[in-house]
């Protein structure tokens, strides 16, 4: 059963995200699939946990917001597959709680009721958010704003500060300027302080100066001083 569902659960995350983007690919999936099962060992999640947490990191873009338009898609769309391939409903329930809150907009309404904070949950969103910080981050950020068509950097666009749910979710979806290098200090530059498990916030404190000291050569090269 396990290897079987997680076999099916590839394929089609595969074809569901076959032509998007390289910022929300296949290998952004693997990759989270990947850092989720080993902070899950390092937090020492039962192996009764590693189903759910592999899952809910193969299936977390699955129709994702930003490219389907619809905030519900993705859950409804995972949960009727489970259901479809006999998976058990407790389950099926703790999979799609965990890909319907572990999205940065999510923690940034005051009014939304805060997510159920389960271990899985933890190390799968913890997950997810280092691979848009560090290295992989820049290369990801670069490549969705690029695919968006969005400017590196314009001078005088002023990164917000305080940004809110409904603020996040029209700049993601059109309808003012925005600019990759800004899309750092609104949201990529704040991660670290977001992390959930102390493995995650380990492994944050790299990537994120390895941010800061990226960003300081981008703009001495952009200003002509290096």
């Amino acid at each position: 059963m396990t290897a079987s569902i997680v076999a099916d659960a590839e394929e089609w995350v595969k074809s569901e995200l076959a032509g998007q983007d390289g910022s929300h690919d296949w290998w952004h999936i693997a990759r989270v699939r990947a850092t989720a099962l080993s902070l899950a060992r390092e937090e020492s999640l039962p192996e009764s946990s590693m189903l759910t947490v592999e899952l809910a990191a193969l299936l977390h873009d699955v129709r994702d917001w930003k490219y389907s338009g619809d905030a519900n898609a993705g859950a409804e769309a995972v949960s009727s597959w489970l259901e479809d391939h006999g998976h058990p409903a407790d389950d099926i329930r703790s999979i799609v709680k965990i890909i319907s809150n572990m999205g940065f907009k999510d923690e940034l309404s005051s009014s939304s009721a805060p997510a159920e904070i389960t271990p899985e949950f933890k190390v799968v969103q913890d997950a997810d958010r280092l691979d848009a910080i560090g290295a992989l981050g820049i290369a990801r950020t670069f490549c969705y704003g690029g695919a968006r068509g969005d400017p590196m950097h314009v001078p005088g666009v002023e990164p917000r500060r305080g940004l809110t749910k409904e603020q996040y979710v029209a700049s993601s979806t059109g309808g003012r300027v925005c600019t990759v290098v800004n899309h750092f200090h609104e949201k990529l530059l704040r991660l670290k302080g977001m992390m959930k498990s102390e493995s995650g916030r380990r492994r944050a404190e790299g990537r994120h100066e390895f941010m800061l000291m990226y960003l300081e050569q981008f703009h001495g090269e952009w200003d002509g001083d290096r």
